[in-house]
């Protein structure tokens, strides 16, 4: 059965999911390969906003204690705060800002998270944490602008419900601190955008908690924030783990959620920011790298924006240590690039939404339709993703019948990444897994992981252009239909080629 598309648009296609991007810790963005890979993506992409943990944390070195004249004093540095934060705005990219860890000079406890040791503690003197975030924003202000800052939403702390990320998950220690946080942000500038509580999954009371506390202490929360992932339990491996997952849906019934739970209270209409979004919550999760991924994702994209303000992919690349160093260039990382630029699966669904038009045109459960102002139409269409371990779909078609307009014919170029082709983890495994990777072998990872590309004339009837797409196993395919406004010369005619006559009928096409 042919899905025939309306000629005129629904409304604006949402722009959701490139509104924010994940990234491993602050301090990592002053390396080469971090920054050669957000480059990349911000060229072919163009996400608006970045977001990761660390801000505050010892290895960015804003908090400096001392001793002078017998008194404890605190110097607030932001050496390199200023490097990442430059570095961002040079490639058209703003920070989406996260409160923490707490600076181990300011902590109460020693307890910490991940290889990197971030202090996961409330303040020792919550004034001093005050005059931190404080002396942070102001400097931002200070150094890029009010009218600037003020478009870059302020998250304080991140899964405070989890005991790995917040001391005993003590939700009324975290109130605290939001709310301290909160007033030292509105202090500098009562415009600035701050939020929270930035929850894991599997702890959606918090956000009903929250948002009474907020409204009983008349706090000011500018939007919320949670996280959304759908894996199960972790089978760990030597460097790896494996996990099931749930249906894709699932990460869409969670970011519809926050709004759901808010509804009839005073936060109803506030933004709904997802911080953190990924299949699984591991960054050594081999699923990561796989064609099934996007295939997997490809529904995510198309519909999260009717559902949240933003919804931020965990994360842009590889240059990631959470769980130490990476053994291996494909290693289960968040990323859409691994180390050295080697473009995943995922990063071409990206990609490809990044070329969509901006009017809407139709959504179904395998496709996404848009349609430009120059009157280019494309067609995202993606092969299902079975969670269950079945075999996958070869030959999954969708049948479309699309407005082109008054042209005769329209040109169709045709991208597609799938277990076939667009897959370096596939040609990566091939090659023996090599751990180190030579630079010829880095050159054809690359030349593997690029889409196939095909294109042909379609013909226009009434108006309308009819697609038959069949799709490889795991397939997602972007298909950019051009109305052809045809300036070939009356004497052309493909037997000149050859230096031979015309053919039959005289000259022509």
């Amino acid at each position: 059965m042919r899905t025939v598309v309306p000629d005129g648009p629904s409304g604006r296609l949402p722009e959701a999911w490139r509104f924010c991007v994940g990234t491993g810790r602050f301090d990592l963005a002053l390396r080469r390969d971090y920054q050669d890979s957000l480059a990349l993506v911000q060229r072919e992409i163009g996400f608006r906003h970045i977001r990761g943990h660390g801000l505050l944390s010892d290895g960015a070195g804003v908090h400096r204690p001392y001793e002078h004249g017998g008194a404890r004093r605190v110097r607030h540095s932001f050496t390199y705060v200023d490097q990442v934060i430059d570095a961002y705005l040079d490639l058209g990219i703003r920070p989406f800002v996260e409160l923490g860890f707490m600076p181990s000079g300011l902590a109460s406890g020693d307890q910490t998270v991940f290889w990197w040791q971030g202090n996961v503690t409330p303040p020792a003197s919550w004034r001093e944490w005050a005059e931190l975030v404080r002396a942070t924003v102001a400097h931002l202000v200070d150094r890029y602008g009010l009218d600037e800052v003020r478009t870059w939403p302020i998250e304080v702390w991140n899964e405070p419900n989890l005991k790995d990320f917040w001391q005993d998950a003590d939700r009324d220690a975290y109130h605290r601190l939001y709310e301290v946080s909160a007033y030292a942000v509105k202090e500098v500038d009562a415009g600035l955008q701050v939020g929270g509580p930035a929850i894991s999954p599997g702890s959606d009371e918090w956000m009903v908690r929250f948002a009474e506390f907020a409204v009983e202490r008349g706090v000011p929360v500018d939007f919320v924030s949670r996280h959304a992932y759908t894996s199960g339990p972790a089978q760990h491996v030597p460097f790896g783990v494996h996990q099931t997952l749930a249906p894709a849906s699932g990460l869409l019934e969670q970011f519809a959620t926050p709004r759901r739970q808010l509804a009839g209270t005073p936060l109803a209409d506030v933004p709904v920011h997802i911080t953190e979004f990924n299949s699984s919550y591991r960054p050594d999760n081999p699923i990561h790298d796989t064609a099934f991924h996007a295939a997997y994702l490809a529904p995510v994209l198309a519909a999260g924006g009717e559902l949240a303000d933003s919804f931020s992919y965990w994360t842009f690349c590889d240059v990631f240590e959470e769980v130490g160093i990476p053994a291996a260039p494909f290693h289960g990382g968040f990323g859409l690039l691994t180390h050295r630029q080697i473009k995943k699966p995922t990063y071409h669904l990206y990609a490809f939404m990044a070329r969509m038009g901006e009017d809407l045109l139709a959504r179904g459960e395998d496709h996404l339709v848009t349609r430009d102002a120059a009157g280019r139409v494309t067609v995202l269409a993606w092969a299902p993703a079975d969670v269950t371990g079945g075999p996958a779909v070869d030959g999954h078609t969708v049948r479309l019948s699309v407005p082109i307009g008054n042209a005769s014919s329209a040109f169709e170029l045709r991208s597609s990444v799938s277990e076939e082709h667009g897959n370096a983890w596939a040609a990566w495994c091939e090659m023996g897994r090599p751990l180190s990777p030579r630079s010829g072998q880095l050159d054809v990872l690359r030349e593997a992981a690029e889409p196939a590309r095909t294109h042909r004339g379609v013909p226009v009837f009434g108006g309308r252009a009819d697609l038959d797409l069949t799709l490889g196993r795991h397939e997602v395919t972007l298909v950019e239909l051009t109305p052809v406004v045809d300036e070939t010369p009356p004497w052309w005619d493909e037997r000149r080629l050859l230096g031979l006559e015309p053919g039959p009928g005289g000259e022509g096409r």
